[in-house]
C-alpha cells in the first residue's frame, strides 16, 4: 500500500476508513521502524485533517497543529495524539463546535488525546508558565487550515523559547534530575521506562530543546541512531502488549525480541542499555556545555571590564604531562601530542579523575582518532596510570564512562566488549557487569589502605567478573582472562598469579562463610589451599567486601562482614602455623539445659525467644558468631556502625527425639511467617539412669513483616505438627495460591549437589533453588524421608535465589556413603523439582 492511497482511504471512508487502514498498517511486519511511524503519522495526518476541513466549512482564521511527539511524527501504535485547534478569536462558538467535530471521532476510536484549544497569544502564556507545554510546542507542525497562523505560532514560540533560554534550561535541567531520581537509569534496569528513565526518550527530546535553543549543542554522533532504537523497542512493545506503555517489563522481552529479530531478551536489553548510555552521555556532555555558556554569560562583562574591553582569555593550569585544567575541564595541553605519547590517555584520565574534573568532550575525541596503541606489554607509567584511574573514587566513573563512549577502553581492553552493557539477570545485581566491575574498583578504592599491595586489589576489582562474558562458570573464564591481561598490562609473573587466584576465587570467602560451618578444620584448610598465601588472602578478603558493596544493599550487611572476618581470621591463623583443633560438642549453656529437663518432663516441646542484635551479638561466643546467614539491606558505608543492626531472635527448641522435628518446626515457622536465617541441631543425652534423648534445636529466625507471634503459639502449633493433626503442607499451599504470579517469569529449576571433602564430621548437601515460603519444611520432610540425620543448617538468600547448605549424618552419626550420599542428594532434587 502506497502512502497516496493510504490518505486515500482514510479521506473517503471516514473513521472506519481510518480504522481499517491503520489496522493494515500495523500489521504489515515488513513495514517496521521509522518508516512504519512515517507512515503511520502521514495517515493519521490526512484523517484528521478530513475531519478539519469537514467540520470548518468557511471558516477563517483557525488551523489544527501536531505538537509534541506527534508534531515530530513519532507515533507508535499506542501514542496519544498531542493536538493544539489554533484560532484567530474572532468567532469562538464556531471553533468549539469544530473542535467537538474533530475531538469525539478520535475518541470514538478509542485513541488517546492530549488537546487544546487556544489562540496564539494563549498558547504563548501557557507555555510561559508551563515549561512542558513550551517544549511540546517546539515541535508544533501544521496539519490543517491556516497555515500562517502555525508557522507566526512557530516562530514566536522558538523566539521566545531562544529569549528565555538562559531561565528556562536551567529548568528543563532540574526536571530532568527530578525525572532521573525518580525513575532510574534506563541503562540499568530490568525493567526499564523507555520514555521516563534516565537516557530514555524524555532526554532525547530535552536534548532537541537545548539545541533549538542555540546556547549550546549535543554530542551528534550516534544520537538519532539512540534515539530510533529506542522508539523501534517501543513500538514493537506496544504491539506485543496492546496498550500504550512505555515499560519494558520481564515478560513482554522475550516476544518485544523476536518481534525485532533479536536473539533473545539479554540481546534486546543490551541494545537498550547501548542507546540509553549515548543518550545519557550526550545529556551530560551538553548540561556541562549549558552551564559553561551560562557561567561565561554571567563572568563576561565583569572580565571585559578588568581587561578594559579586551577579550577574556580561559586560564589553563596544568595537571600532568600534556594535560590541563581549562574553565572546569580537563583537555589537552597545546603542546599535546597523542600521535606521539601511547600513554596520554590514560594519563589524562587519571589526572581528571584525581582532579574530580571531566574529561572534555573534545579531548577524548582526539585520543581516540589519533593516540598511538600501547605496545605489549604495558610501559610502567600506563600500568601506573591505570591503577591511579582506579583508585580516585567516584570520579572514576564519570571518566570511565567518557573514555568508554568513544571506544578507548575496548580499545585499551579488548575483553571489555564482552562485558559492557551486559544485564545481570538477578535482582541482587543493581548494575550491568560493566558498571559493576567500576563501581568495585570505587569500592576498592576506600580500601586501598588495608592491603600491602593496592595495585592488584585495584585491577582485582576491574577483572573479576570479566568471565561473565562467556559461556559456563565466569570465575573459571575470567581466571584465563585475567592471566592474559594482567600479563598483557605489565605485571611480572608473580602478580599474574595472585591476580588470576584472586579472580578464579572472588567468591570463596562469602560463598564459604555464609554456607559452611567455620568450626570444622576442613573449611578452613580447603579455604587456605585454594588462596596459598597471606598476601593473597589480605587482597581477597578486601575485594570480597568490594565486590560485595558494588553488588547492591541485598549482598552485604554488618553481619556478613564478620563471618567472612571470622574465616579470614582462621585462614590467617593456619598460615601462620597454628593448627586448628577438632572441636569439642559445647557443653549446652544453662537455658539450654533447663528447656531439655523441661521436655523430658512434660514430654513434649519446649521453647523460648530471644531477641538479638549485632552488640549483644558480640559479646556472645564463636559459637553462636556462626549464626545469621540471610541478606539484610547494607547500610550505607558511612553509617553502617551507628546503630546496632537487628539479627532476628533466637529460638531455642528443646523436644524429645523423635522422627519429623525438622520439617515440624520449619513449618510451623513458615505458617508464622518466621524466615529461618541458622539452623543447629543436636541430640542431649539426658541425665545418669534415664534412657532417651532430647533435641535441641538453635535457630536464629526474623519476622518477615510486623511483630514476631508469640511462644505460646509456636508451641501449640509445634504440638499439632508433632502428632500429625496440623495439615502444614496445605496450610501453606493455600497462602502460596493467594500469592499472585508473574506471567512469563520462570524460575530456574532446583540444583542438589553434594560438597564433597568439606567436613570429616558429616555429608555436605548444598541446595539452590527459588525462594519461598515452606521451602525449608520441605527440603527437612525429603531428608526425614531419606532417613539422615540433620546436624546444622546454614541457609542464604540472595534475592530470590535460596542457597542452603545441610550437614548431615546417618542415623549412626558418621558421613554417607558417596553413593548413599548422591542417592540422597538426587532423590531431594527430584522432590523439589516436584
Amino acid at each position: 500500500m502506497t502512502s497516496t492511497n493510504v490518505r486515500t482511504d482514510a479521506e473517503d471512508s471516514g473513521p472506519s476508513g481510518y480504522a481499517a487502514a491503520r489496522l493494515r498498517l500495523l500489521q504489515q511486519e515488513a513495514r517496521s521502524g521509522p518508516p512504519r511511524r512515517a507512515a503511520l503519522a502521514e495517515l493519521t495526518d490526512a484523517w484528521l485533517a478530513g475531519l478539519f476541513g469537514a467540520g470548518a466549512g468557511e471558516l477563517r482564521g483557525v488551523s489544527l497543529v501536531a505538537v509534541g511527539g506527534y508534531g515530530r511524527g513519532e507515533l507508535s501504535p499506542r501514542s496519544d495524539l498531542d493536538l493544539l485547534l489554533l484560532h484567530d478569536g474572532s468567532d469562538e462558538k464556531a471553533v468549539a463546535a469544530l473542535a467537538d467535530r474533530v475531538w469525539y471521532p478520535v475518541w470514538d476510536l478509542g485513541l488517546a488525546l492530549d488537546h487544546s484549544v487556544r489562540t496564539p497569544a494563549e498558547a504563548r502564556r501557557t507555555a510561559a508558565d508551563d515549561l512542558k507545554v513550551q517544549l511540546g510546542l517546539l515541535d508544533a507542525r501544521h496539519l490543517a487550515g491556516d497555515l500562517g497562523l502555525t508557522a507566526g505560532l512557530r516562530t514566536a514560540v522558538l523566539a521566545d523559547w531562544r529569549n528565555q533560554a538562559p531561565k528556562r534550561l536551567p529548568e528543563l535541567q532540574e526536571l530532568c534530575a527530578e525525572r532521573a531520581e525518580r525513575q532510574g537509569e534506563l541503562q540499568y534496569l530490568l525493567e526499564p521506562d523507555l520514555k521516563e528513565a534516565r537516557g530514555g526518550l524524555r532526554d532525547a527530546t530535552a536534548l532537541r530543546a537545548v539545541a533549538a535553543s542555540w546556547l549550546a549543542d549535543a554530542p551528534r554522533e550516534g544520537l538519532a541512531d539512540a534515539r530510533r532504537r529506542l522508539l523501534d523497542v517501543r513500538d514493537a512493545l506496544h504491539l506485543t502488549t496492546g496498550r500504550a506503555t512505555d515499560r519494558l517489563a520481564l515478560q513482554e522481552q522475550d516476544q518485544v525480541a523476536a518481534d525485532l529479530g533479536l536473539l533473545d531478551a539479554d540481546t534486546l536489553l543490551r541494545q537498550v542499555y547501548e542507546a540509553a548510555r549515548v543518550i545519557s552521555y550526550a545529556s551530560d556532555v551538553t548540561w556541562r556545555e549549558v552551564g559553561r555558556v551560562l557561567r561565561s554569560r554571567a563572568v563576561r562583562p565583569r572580565l571585559r571590564a578588568m581587561l578594559g574591553g579586551g577579550k577574556p582569555v580561559a586560564e589553563r593550569s596544568p595537571l600532568a604531562e600534556g594535560v590541563v585544567e581549562q574553565d572546569g575541564e580537563v583537555v589537552l595541553a597545546r603542546a599535546a601530542r597523542p600521535e606521539r605519547d601511547p600513554v596520554l590517555p590514560l594519563r589524562a584520565a587519571a589526572a581528571a579523575a584525581q582532579a574530580g574534573l571531566p574529561l572534555s568532550l573534545h579531548a577524548v575525541r582526539r585520543l581516540a582518532a589519533t593516540a598511538r596503541p600501547l605496545p605489549t606489554p604495558w610501559p610502567a607509567e600506563a600500568r601506573e596510570q591505570l591503577v591511579t584511574l582506579l583508585g580516585s573514587g567516584r570520579p572514576t566513573v564519570d571518566v570511565w564512562e567518557a573514555l568508554e563512549a568513544e571506544g578507548l577502553i575496548t580499545r585499551l581492553l579488548p575483553d571489555w566488549e564482552r562485558v559492557r552493557c551486559r544485564p545481570q539477570r538477578n535482582a541482587v545485581h543493581i548494575w550491568t557487569v560493566d558498571r559493576h566491575l567500576i563501581e568495585t574498583a570505587v569500592r576498592a578504592s576506600a580500601l586501598t589502605r588495608r592491603v600491602h599491595r593496592p595495585d592488584l586489589l585495584l585491577v582485582a576489582a576491574l577483572l573479576h567478573d570479566i568471565g561473565k562474558g562467556w559461556p559456563g562458570d565466569h570465575s573459571v573464564a575470567g581466571e584465563i582472562i585475567a592471566k592474559d591481561v594482567a600479563a598483557r598490562i605489565g605485571f611480572d609473573h608473580d602478580d599474574v598469579a595472585v591476580l588470576s587466584t584472586l579472580v578464579r576465587h572472588h567468591l570463596l570467602l562469602v560463598d564459604t562463610a555464609t554456607r559452611r560451618d567455620l568450626e570444622d578444620p576442613a573449611t578452613v584448610r580447603s579455604v587456605a589451599e585454594a588462596v596459598g598465601s597471606p598476601g593473597t588472602l589480605e587482597l581477597l578478603h578486601a575485594l570480597t567486601e568490594s565486590d560485595a558493596l558494588a553488588t547492591g544493599p541485598a549482598a552485604w550487611s554488618s553481619w556478613r562482614a564478620s563471618l567472612v572476618s571470622d574465616l579470614v581470621q582462621r585462614v590467617a591463623a593456619l598460615f601462620a602455623g597454628e593448627v586448628p583443633e577438632e572441636p569439642e560438642p559445647a557443653a549446652p549453656t544453662a537455658e539450654q539445659e533447663r528447656l531439655a529437663i523441661e521436655a523430658f518432663r512434660t514430654g513434649g516441646p519446649v521453647l523460648s525467644l530471644r531477641a538479638q542484635t549485632e552488640t549483644s551479638a558480640d559479646d556472645k561466643s564463636d559459637k553462636d558468631n556462626k549464626g545469621d546467614k540471610h541478606d539484610r539491606a547494607a547500610k550505607d558505608d558511612r553509617n553502617e556502625k551507628a546503630d546496632p543492626e537487628p539479627l532476628g531472635v533466637e529460638l531455642l527448641i528443646a523436644v524429645p527425639d523423635q522422627p519429623g522435628v525438622l520439617p515440624a518446626v520449619a513449618g510451623v515457622l513458615a505458617m508464622h511467617r518466621l524466615t529461618v536465617r541458622t539452623a543447629e541441631l543436636r541430640a542431649l543425652d539426658l541425665p545418669d539412669g534415664v534412657e532417651g534423648s532430647v533435641l535441641l534445636l538453635d535457630w536464629r529466625v526474623a519476622a518477615e513483616y510486623g511483630s514476631l507471634p508469640q511462644a505460646a503459639r509456636l508451641r501449640a502449633d509445634l504440638v499439632r505438627a508433632l502428632e500429625g493433626s496440623l495439615d502444614i503442607a496445605g496450610r501453606l499451599a493455600e497462602r502460596d495460591a493467594a500469592y499472585p504470579r508473574r506471567r512469563g517469569v520462570v524460575a530456574p529449576p532446583p540444583r542438589v549437589t553434594v560438597a564433597a571433602a568439606a567436613s570429616r564430621h558429616a555429608t555436605v548437601i548444598e541446595v539452590r533453588a527459588q525462594d519461598a515460603p515452606g521451602l525449608l519444611h520441605r527440603i527437612g520432610r525429603a531428608l526425614e524421608d531419606a532417613r539422615v540425620r540433620v546436624r546444622s543448617a546454614h541457609v542464604s538468600t540472595l534475592g530470590a535465589n535460596a542457597v542452603d547448605a545441610f550437614y548431615v549424618t546417618g542415623r549412626d552419626g558418621a558421613p554417607l556413603p558417596g553413593d548413599e550420599a548422591a542417592s540422597v542428594a538426587r532423590k531431594l532434587e527430584e522432590t523439589l523439582r516436584g
